[in-house]
């Protein structure tokens, strides 16, 4: 086994991009591969949110937030002037990108074979054929040729997608991995500064994982052992990231 990752967000603005960046993992997977009828699981799921709530100004302000930051950075001596030139222009193609009238992901809206297959796919074992006859025509053409539509498809939610990914992982840069003790498989810290992300990287092999809870200035790590299911009692070696 090897180091695992776990995250989790402080506040619900965070808690929302980690939601589509998961997606967005998804849908890519289902671009590489063909997963048959599991490629529209990813998909009606953001359909479902962008239907919720409209994601734009939230994004286009926390764009605006971390250009200002950037421009910050290239001030300081030791900054990555390079690095930090191919954020900025990221961002700001982001931005531009975000600018349309129209809500992300409404023209799926008008899609019949989508909003058939929508209806159905909440439904427990209704994908058969009997079901959604268009769903098992689609899925005897050539995979290039799903592929594409599939594509075609994802592409509308592009001005959503790239941006969250972007400013996840500019968030994620901020804080570094540390080496860090739980003595009694818990943890607890604080921090003068708000906090928007905690990041815990463990060794598998230690046979637990960390839940983690708390807001913007305090947060605590009970560790579990996966087999017993219940809190670790023992001294848990770990590296821990603290994101503003």
């Amino acid at each position: 086994m090897t180091e695992l990752i776990y995250e989790q967000p402080l506040n619900e603005r965070i808690r929302s991009y980690l939601r589509l960046e998961y997606l967005s993992q998804q849908i890519e997977n289902n671009l590489q591969q063909d997963h048959q009828h599991r490629c529209f699981y990813p998909l009606f799921s953001l359909c479902d949110l962008t239907d919720r709530c409209d994601y734009r100004n939230d994004l286009l302000k926390e764009i605006e937030k971390q250009l200002f930051m950037l421009a910050k950075w290239q001030q300081l001596p030791h900054a990555n002037a390079a690095q930090i030139e191919v954020f900025v222009s990221q961002l700001t193609s982001a931005k531009e990108a975000l600018q349309t009238p129209n809500r992300i992901g409404s023209c799926l809206k008008q899609d019949r074979f989508l909003n058939a297959l929508r209806q159905r796919f909440g439904m427990p074992g209704a994908c058969c054929n009997f079901d959604l006859p268009q769903l098992h025509f689609w899925l005897a053409k050539p995979w290039p040729q799903r592929q594409m539509e599939y594509r075609a498809w994802v592409d509308h939610f592009s001005p959503l997608l790239e941006p969250v990914n972007l400013l996840l992982s500019l968030i994620r840069s901020t804080g570094e991995f540390q080496d860090t003790q739980a003595c009694g498989g818990f943890y607890q810290g604080d921090s003068a500064q708000p906090l928007s992300l905690i990041r815990v990287k463990v060794d598998a092999n230690q046979g637990c994982y960390p839940t983690i809870s708390g807001h913007k200035n305090r947060f605590a790590i009970h560790f579990v052992q996966f087999q017993e299911q219940r809190h670790s009692d023992k001294t848990i070696e770990f590296k821990l990231a603290t994101c503003p």
